[in-house]
């Protein structure tokens, strides 16, 4: 029986259907193995090893599983190669307080755990890096340097704030750039500035033999920069303290030095101020008085902690104790005209004037306003005044105002609160430290606590400050000063008594409020210092220098009273000037004027030196010449100097056996009749400038002065006289040596008589008026910085 054919193809069909199902079996099956296999080394964490040998959805699920963890583990090996990195560095920062200890560990750290050859470590200071440590195969290195901002890669991150990561080193970097040495080229580098809270604090520079840094390397180099920025700051910070602290102890020994000394100052000027009132009980005893003591109370009026200033009630200035210009810092040729709008502030000046104007209206009232003035430097002064109206007054006659500088006051208020914050538990302060929480109970307490409280240190921390056994008025005081820094957030000063051990104090406390990180207010340091012996000193002095000023305002009067000023030389001579700046309060130089009948006597008088001693010479002078004009009208110009020469040598005792004395004066002396129009000129070292039609006569005086000591075996000639007949609208000129012999100008020269008679003769159209201001503003011009060397007279009369 034959198969049909249907059936053998069927049987065919089967069988080549069933050999192929069998290979998708045997591949089916190796791919299940595979994956099997696969998901076993992922099992196991062999995720370098695994390969793809099979292919299909489950395999590449696997395989997609297996990058992703093979990234996970990179990401977390690489943070933890950070974190133990970080935490090898804090390790290091934790255990050194020295900057260039630290420095040299940090970059050994670094360079030993990244796998670096070398690097450097820069500190940033006065505007410049300088490498304080420098380490390279396994070695310390000693390579001193100092880079510039902005200068090469290290200056550029330095200048950007931003860290430099190069693959690409120029050949000469190494020597010329960043100093780093070796015996291979660096492949790579990093410099990463070191920053705290955005300001630079160093470079640190790392090369690497690796063309190419892991990702973490660079991270760990970004992460650190900040760490060991803040780290280096916080020593810097720690130095300054210290050095602050050191400083602060010194002064407080100074401080207590000094009062010794303003306790001897003291009694020396209450012995001062007995002998003056001796003094003005005659004339001629003032003035020797004011001879011996003139020197120690001007020195002590230039010396003063405090300025004394007059004014009209026009608010015009009349007197100004010497001490200004040392404490508003101008020197003695300084022009300062009392309240100066371009010297003031424009709140300083609106407070004084506010202050004028209220004890201008209130008669004997007092009154204090506090400003700020400008020194010559442009520095700004914080000033204290007392004001009282003493226009009633006949020894004053105007408006006193008592100024001291409050500057170093204002400052030393700010750097207490600086140091404060700094170093707010100094236990060798005398001053008595103590801090309070907010719940009022004392947390600290220094050891000066137990000096003015009488309690030991240690008997009261923890302690309420309303439970203490101490003065009720501190006790309150305390507490006030809490409410009103916990409403305010503001630190307070103020001044209270207290009783101690040693009695009834004056204290000067301030409230200094301290907060948290979170900006809340933590505790208030309270920081007591004893002003008693302060102020007691303080009222001494003020009373002391009131009486010194009024004595000497007083002698100065007496010396402006009798000598002739401008307006009274222009009453018979009105086309005339007298240019007259004293170096000090009273003065050597001086004018002197005598009208008799028609005739008049003017002088310009250079007596020995100036201030106290010139002045006594100026009385002998004016007085003499007052007699000798008086008793004979016929006498000459030469004749009154020979009379004047002879009496002040028998007024000093210069002609007896033995005298040393060489006081005298130089002079130049004019007499004029103006009836006959004749002029009699003698001079004393002095001369005559005659001007007539624009041209200029010199009329010399005799080389000698009046007084002094006779020279031995040595004749003396007799002064010249000279005899002018003089014309109307000839101008003469004579003056004392002050104006040529001032120093000044852009070569710091002499003013010298050339300059005098260059101005004088410059433009004959100029008035005798425009003549005497513009002396007056050459003089000052010329004589700028520098001080004035004399006293200044010079009189100038058209006839």
């Amino acid at each position: 029986m034959s198969i049909p054919l249907y059936v053998i193809l069927f049987i065919n069909y089967t069988r080549i259907h069933t050999n192929h199902l069998k290979q998708e079996l045997v591949t089916l099956r190796k791919k299940v193995k595979n994956n099997i296999s696969l998901a076993e080394q992922i099992g196991r964490g062999e995720l370098n090893s695994i390969t793809a040998c099979a292919d299909g959805e489950l395999t590449n699920a696997l395989l997609t599983l297996e990058k992703n963890l093979r990234k996970t583990k990179d990401k977390e090996d690489s943070y933890n190669w950070i974190a133990k990195g970080k935490d090898r560095l804090s390790d290091i920062l934790r255990l050194h307080t020295n900057v260039e200890n630290l420095s040299f560990e940090v970059l050994k750290e670094i360079i030993e755990y990244s796998g670096a050859i070398q690097g450097s470590f820069f500190l940033f200071e006065n505007n410049q890096l300088i490498n304080i440590a420098s380490y390279a195969y396994n070695r310390r290195r000693f390579e001193r340097q100092i880079v510039p901002m902005g200068k090469g890669l290290i200056g550029a991150a330095a200048y950007e704030k931003q860290m430099i990561y190069r693959t690409e080193i120029p050949d000469d970097y190494c020597t010329l750039t960043s100093g780093l040495l070796g015996d291979q080229k660096p492949k790579s580098l990093i410099i990463v500035p070191l920053l705290q809270e955005e300001e630079l604090q160093g470079i640190l520079e790392i090369a690497f033999l690796i063309p190419k840094l892991p990702k973490y390397v660079l991270s760990l180099a970004n992460e650190s920069s900040t760490i060991i920025g803040r780290t280096i700051y916080n020593l810097k910070i720690n130095s300054r303290t210290s050095k602050l602290l050191k400083e602060s102890q010194e002064m407080t020994l100074t401080l207590r030095q000094n009062e010794e000394q303003l306790r001897e100052n003291a009694a020396e000027m209450l012995a001062t101020q007995e002998e003056l009132e001796q003094s003005n009980k005659l004339l001629e005893t003032q003035i020797q008085e004011v001879e011996h003591a003139q020197t120690r109370l001007q020195a002590l009026l230039t010396n003063a902690s405090e300025f004394i200033s007059i004014y009209d009630k026009n608010q015009e200035l009349v007197f100004e104790s010497p001490s200004v210009k040392r404490i508003l810092g101008y020197d003695d040729e300084d022009e300062i005209k009392g309240m100066d709008p371009d010297l003031l502030t424009p709140r300083g000046y609106k407070t004084i004037n506010k202050l004028f104007q209220y004890l201008l209206e209130t008669p004997g009232g007092e009154h204090t306003a506090e400003y700020t003035y400008l020194k010559k430097n442009g520095q700004k002064l914080f000033l204290e005044t007392k004001g009282k109206n003493l226009l009633h007054d006949p020894a004053i006659k105007g408006i006193i105002f008592n100024t001291q500088d409050i500057t170093e006051q204002k400052r030393a208020e700010k750097e207490e609160r600086m140091k404060s914050r700094m170093q707010s538990l100094s236990e060798n302060s005398p001053d008595m430290i103590i801090r309070i929480n907010t719940m009022g109970k004392l947390v600290y307490v220094n050891p000066a606590v137990s000096v003015f409280i009488g309690l030991p240190a240690t008997s009261i921390v923890k302690k309420r400050i309303n439970e203490l056994d101490i003065d009720e008025r501190f006790i309150e005081f305390v507490q006030n000063a809490l409410n009103d820094i916990r409403s305010n957030q503001k630190e307070i000063i103020s001044e209270t008594e207290m009783s101690g051990p040693d009695g009834t104090r004056i204290m000067e406390i301030k409230g200094i409020p301290e907060y948290s990180e979170d900006k809340e207010l933590e505790s208030v340091l309270f920081v007591a210092h004893d002003m008693t012996e302060l102020k007691k000193i303080e009222q001494e002095i003020k009373e002391k220098n009131k009486k010194i000023s009024d004595s000497i305002n007083y002698a100065q009067r007496i010396q402006t009273s009798i000598l002739p000023d401008t307006g009274y030389l222009q009453k018979f001579f009105p086309r005339s000037f007298i240019f007259y700046r004293p170096k000090d309060v009273v003065s050597g130089d001086f004018p002197w004027f005598f009208k008799k009948d028609n005739t008049f006597y003017i002088a310009a008088v250079d007596c020995t030196g100036h201030g106290v001693p010139g002045a006594l010479l100026s009385f002998i002078g004016y007085f003499l010449l007052n007699n000798i004009v008086n008793t004979d009208k016929d006498h000459t110009a030469a004749e009154i100097l020979d009379k004047l020469h002879h009496e002040v040598r028998v007024t000093l005792k210069q002609d007896q056996e033995g005298a040393n004395g060489r006081d005298g004066m130089d002079l130049a002396l004019c007499k004029i009749n103006i009836d006959t129009k004749e002029l009699h000129f003698a001079g004393a070292h002095r001369p005559l400038y005659l001007v007539r039609d624009g041209e200029l006569i010199e009329y010399k005086g005799s080389r000698k002065g009046i007084g002094g000591k006779p020279l031995a075996r040595k004749i003396e000639k007799d002064f010249e006289n000279n005899v002018i007949q003089y014309q109307s609208g000839d101008r003469i000129y004579f003056f004392s040596d002050g104006l040529p012999d001032q120093t000044g100008g852009p070569k710091r020269r002499k003013y010298q008589c050339k300059r005098i008679r260059e101005t004088i003769i410059e433009d004959p159209s100029h008035t005798m008026a425009h003549l005497s201001r513009q002396f007056s503003h050459e003089f000052y011009d010329w004589m700028g910085e520098e001080k004035q060397v004399d006293d200044v007279l010079l009189i100038g009369i058209e006839l």
